[in-house]
């Protein structure tokens, strides 16, 4: 009989953890909407302690969706876990997961507290947490690193304190498949009381092994499995959830596991949290890069051409990627639109359909196709996007090889035209110079990513930055059909960002 996992997914607090990445509220929950139509059985938030943005977040996610688990992470303190529970309460379905080291090197140096401290402390948070609610999950941070015959007092003290989740994390990647297994099962074998509870991991990607990593746990007992999408989080990131199942898919012969997760929204969900977070997927990355499902070599279209499978250990329509066929143009109405926004899978409001619709007819004008990948980029561009304190009315640029580029812009703010001119390297550095003057304060460009959407000379243009200000890192992302405009929507996002956190420590 099939053992059913649970998938943990993290993005929202350990994925955000990036380098350079910060998600809006609005951003979170548009994540959040996505990762439970994925199948998603427990959505860790955030940390909600960690600020009042953290806070609000964690909290519209756990207000916004219908049936997912929603988890905010907390230290072993009282502090931690009261602002948790506030922040979690109203979710269908609330969790507290609290969390202390038990590895000697980090009792020692970063807690200073003995083993008997560590254990009164379990004890303590876990059934101070236990007032709120039932659901409570403990993690034995650097449990990889740790005394086995500690860790098993830990999780034992977890448990009688009312634990109902027990997790085993490799915080900092050290471990190897084999040997995490035999951790594992160790943990299972020895800890009383742990057949009543889930036991989940928790894999960081240091030597590339979080996901082998977490497959070996699994086989050796674990039940919840954590996990990113993209593989998102600090430094190497984590296990990704799309490679987790479809490792479990593909290889049925090995994996007698089933899930919750619809594999069919993989792509989708991958290239939502790609463009929300600024990190563009890897072209050869497994399962949802680019090149997943392409063949350069001879042989190889040959084969696949002859029998898929020759090449083709799964198909790209199990993990969402569907053939680009256009289905809409420029005398398509707006219920043939809305139509194909349900068929991709999306739900929208009125306003939203309206607002998207006449973006959709303003390419539709420039495009002799309309493809499915142009609507989901718009969707992603105007929807899921910060809230405009500027916005652009119009761009003038004049360039040429002997001439001095110059960009002329004119944004609203609160009603009023603001219009500035500007010189630079060329027109993308002319055009961020008049942003600059138009909003009154100076960025530091430390990325810029041009991607064709689709192919033709025609292809919408996605532009993805990153920038710097007040010490702060903030992403920029815009589509167009022109390159320029694209440059400009994303320098002029980013910009709204850092007006944004600008305005609220005000």
């Amino acid at each position: 009989m099939s053992t059913k996992i649970k998938i943990f997914d993290t993005t929202l607090r350990d994925g955000e953890q990036t380098p350079g990445v910060s998600l809006n509220i609005k951003e979170k929950v548009a994540i959040a909407k996505q990762l439970e139509i994925l199948g998603v059985d427990i959505i860790e938030a955030g940390f909600s302690i960690a600020s009042k943005g953290d806070f609000e977040a964690v909290k519209a996610v756990a207000e916004s969706l219908k049936s997912t688990t929603v988890a905010s992470l907390a230290r072993a303190v009282k502090q931690d876990i009261d602002v948790a529970y506030e922040s979690v309460k109203n979710a269908v379905s609330p969790r507290i997961h609290t969390f202390i080291a038990t590895s000697d090197i980090h009792m020692m140096y970063k807690l200073k507290m003995t083993q008997h401290q560590v254990l009164e402390r379990i004890k303590e948070m876990v059934e101070y947490s236990k007032k709120y609610i039932s659901d409570i999950q403990f993690s034995a941070e650097d449990a990889s690193r740790s005394n086995p015959l500690f860790l098993y007092k830990a999780y034992e003290t977890a448990i009688q304190a009312g634990a109902t989740v027990l997790n085993i994390p490799d915080t900092v990647g050290y471990s190897t498949p084999e040997e995490f297994g035999v951790f594992v099962k160790g943990i299972i074998e020895n800890v009383r009381g742990i057949e009543n509870v889930d036991v989940a991991v928790h894999c960081h990607n240091d030597l590339g092994l979080a996901v082998a990593n977490t497959l070996s746990a699994m086989i050796n007992g674990a039940t919840q499995l954590e996990c990113t999408i993209n593989g998102l989080g600090e430094r190497a990131g984590n296990a990704a959830l799309e490679e987790i199942i479809m490792s479990i898919n593909t290889r049925k012969d090995l994996y007698d596991y089933t899930h919750n997760i619809d594999t069919r929204q993989l792509t989708k969900t991958s290239n939502l949290v790609s463009t929300l977070s600024g990190i563009i997927v890897q072209p050869n990355k497994a399962i949802v890069g680019k090149n997943a499902f392409a063949h350069e070599s001879g042989i190889h279209q040959h084969g696949v051409l002859a029998e898929k499978s020759t090449y083709e250990i799964m198909t790209p329509e199990s993990v969402g990627l569907l053939q680009n066929d256009m289905v809409l143009g420029k005398h398509s109405g707006r219920h043939a639109f809305a139509e194909k926004l349900k068929e991709m899978g999306y739900t929208l409001t009125k306003e939203e359909v309206d607002e998207t619709f006449v973006k959709f007819k303003e390419i539709a004008d420039k495009k002799k196709q309309v493809l499915t990948k142009d609507i989901e980029a718009l969707l992603t561009d105007k929807i899921y996007m910060v809230e405009e304190a500027f916005v652009m009315d119009s761009f003038q640029i004049s360039t040429g090889n002997k001439l001095i580029s110059t960009a002329t812009l004119k944004l609203i703010k609160d009603s009023v035209e603001i219009t500035e001119a500007a010189t630079g390297d060329g027109p993308v550095d002319a055009s961020f110079n008049a942003i600059e003057r138009c909003v009154g304060f100076t960025m530091n460009l430390e990325e810029y990513k041009i991607t064709a959407v689709t192919g033709g000379k025609d292809a919408l243009g996605e532009v993805n930055i990153r920038v710097e200000a007040n010490g702060s890192h903030y992403i920029g992302h815009g589509v167009s059909t022109d390159i320029i405009e694209a440059s400009i929507k994303a320098y002029l996002n980013a910009a709204n960002r850092v007006y944004q956190v600008m305005n609220s420590k005000e």
